[in-house]
C-alpha cells in the first residue's frame, strides 16, 4: 500500500463509522432499526447522489478493493454470530404453528417472486434464466431474524407468546431460505472447478457429525473453560477457515461461517459463547458491518430511475410485500391465532434487512441480479423493514400480556427468545 492509499483508507474509515452511528442513532430516535440508518448512509455515499461525487474524493479507487475485503470479513463474522446465537429450542418450542407459518411465507413468496421474474425477464434478466428465477424468489422470501430480533427487544416483546412465535418463525425461514440459496448457486456452477461442489455434502456431515460432537466432548471434560485469548484464537480461525472451505467449494463463504457457529456446543457454553459474541460483535458492528453497508451502497445507483424503474420497484414491493404478508397471515390464521396478532406476525415476517442485503450482494457477485435490479431491490429492503415498527403498532399498540396467539408457549421458550434477540444486538 502507498502513503496515499493508507491515508485514503484510514481517512474512509473514520467517516464510515461516524456517519454509520449518526445517522444510525437517528434511525433508532425515529422508532426504526439502526440497520436502517447505516444502509442509508451507504447509499448517500455512493453514486445516486452527486453523480458520486461524494464517493469518488472519500473512496478512489484504488481503495475500493480494500473496502470490499474488510466488508468480506464483516460479513463473515455476522453469518457466524447468527449461526452462533442460532437455537433450535425456538422452534421445538413453538409446535407447529412456526413450522406452518414459516413453510407457507416461503413458499408463497417464492412462488410469487418467480412469477416477477418472467415478468422482468426481458428488461432486468441475466443470462442463466433459471438461476435468475430461483434467485428472485428466494430474494422476496427472506426474513431478516437478526432485526426481528432487535424489533422485538426494543418494543419489549421478545418474552411474549407472540415475540416467540415471530423468532421461531424468523429462525425456520433462515435456514430454509440459506439452504435454497445454497442449493441455486451450487446448481449455478459459480465455482471455477464445478467438481468441488460435490465436497459440500461431507464437508456439512463432517461439520455436523464429527465436529460438532467433538466440540461438544471437549467442552463437557472443560466445565471451567474460559474464553482465553487462545480459545478465542481457535473460534476466529475457525470460521474464518470454515468460511474459507465453503468459498473453495463453489458456495460462498457465508454459508460455511453460518455452519461454524451453528456446530458450536450450546450445552455449558452460555458465557463462554456471550462473551464470544461481546468480543466480535462489538468491533464488528462498530467498524467492519459498515464498510459492508458502504460497499453495498456504493453499488446502488438510483440518478437515472424513470418511470418504467418506478413501475418495476412498485411491482417489487407489492410482490415482497404481498407475498410475505399473505403467507404468513393464512397459515397463522387457520391456526386459529387472532386476526391482530396473525396480522403482526406476517408484518414481522416481512423485515428483512442486513440478511437481505446480503443475499443480494451473494446475487449480484455471482451475476444473479443486473446493476440497475440490485439497487430497485435494496430499496425494497430498505422499506421494507421500515415498515415493520409501523406496522406493529398499527395492529397491536403498546405490547401487553394480551399480545398473544392461540395457545401457549413452551416455559423455557421466552428465555431462549430473550437471550437470542439480546445476543444480536450490538451486531446491529
Amino acid at each position: 500500500m502507498t502513503m496515499h492509499q493508507t491515508t485514503s483508507l484510514l481517512l474512509g474509515l473514520a467517516v464510515i463509522v461516524i456517519l454509520a452511528r449518526v445517522l444510525g442513532a437517528l434511525a433508532r430516535r425515529l422508532g426504526q432499526p439502526p440497520v436502517i440508518g447505516e444502509v442509508l448512509a451507504g447509499i448517500a455515499l455512493g453514486p445516486t447522489l452527486f453523480n458520486g461525487a461524494i464517493s469518488d474524493a472519500l473512496f478512489p479507487g484504488s481503495i475500493t478493493p480494500l473496502l470490499s475485503a474488510l466488508a468480506a470479513v464483516g460479513v463473515a463474522v455476522f453469518m457466524f454470530i447468527v449461526g452462533l446465537e442460532w437455537d433450535a429450542t425456538l422452534i421445538r418450542g413453538s409446535g407447529s404453528l412456526a413450522t406452518s407459518v414459516s413453510f407457507s411465507s416461503i413458499l408463497v413468496p417464492f412462488g410469487f417472486g418467480m412469477v416477477l421474474a418472467l415478468y422482468l425477464m426481458d428488461e432486468y434478466g441475466t443470462d442463466d434464466r433459471t438461476a435468475f428465477m430461483l434467485f428472485m424468489g428466494i430474494a422476496m422470501s427472506i426474513t431478516a431474524f437478526p432485526v426481528l430480533a432487535r424489533i422485538l427487544t426494543d418494543r419489549k416483546m421478545s418474552r411474549t407468546p407472540l415475540g416467540v412465535v415471530a423468532l421461531a418463525c424468523a429462525s425456520i425461514d433462515d435456514v430454509l431460505a440459506w439452504t435454497v440459496l445454497a442449493a441455486v448457486v451450487a446448481m449455478s456452477g459459480s465455482g471455477s472447478d464445478e467438481w468441488r461442489i460435490l465436497l459440500a455434502i461431507p464437508y456439512l456431515l463432517a461439520m455436523l457429525f464429527v465436529l460438532r460432537p467433538m466440540l461438544r466432548r471437549f467442552v463437557e471434560r472443560r466445565p471451567e473453560l474460559r474464553l482465553t485469548p487462545t480459545v478465542f484464537a481457535c473460534v476466529v480461525a475457525g470460521l474464518l477457515l470454515s468460511a474459507a472451505v465453503t468459498e473453495w467449494v463453489g458456495l460462498h463463504y457465508i454459508f460455511g461461517a453460518f455452519l461454524f457457529g451453528v456446530v458450536l456446543p450450546r450445552t455449558g457454553t452460555e458465557r463462554l459463547r456471550s462473551e464470544v459474541h461481546d468480543r466480535l460483535g462489538e468491533m464488528n458492528g462498530t467498524l467492519l458491518l459498515p464498510v459492508f453497508f458502504l460497499v453495498a451502497g456504493l453499488k446502488v445507483d438510483l440518478s437515472g430511475l424513470d418511470m418504467s424503474g418506478l413501475g418495476a420497484l412498485a411491482l417489487i414491493l407489492l410482490v415482497a410485500v404481498g407475498g410475505k404478508f399473505t403467507g404468513a397471515y393464512v397459515a397463522a390464521r387457520l391456526n386459529r391465532m387472532p386476526v391482530k396478532q396473525s396480522a403482526a406476525l406476517a408484518s414481522l415476517m416481512n423485515t428483512r434487512g442486513l440478511t437481505e442485503l446480503i443475499v443480494l450482494n451473494v446475487g449480484l457477485q455471482l451475476g444473479f441480479l443486473s446493476q440497475g435490479l440490485y439497487s430497485l431491490m435494496v430499496v425494497m429492503a430498505v422499506i421494507t423493514t421500515a415498515m415493520a415498527g409501523p406496522l406493529l403498532t398499527l395492529f397491536l399498540g403498546r405490547p401487553t400480556a394480551d399480545d398473544r396467539p392461540h395457545g401457549s408457549a413452551t416455559p423455557g421458550a421466552p428465555v431462549v427468545a430473550e437471550r437470542t434477540a439480546a445476543a444480536v444486538r450490538t451486531s446491529l
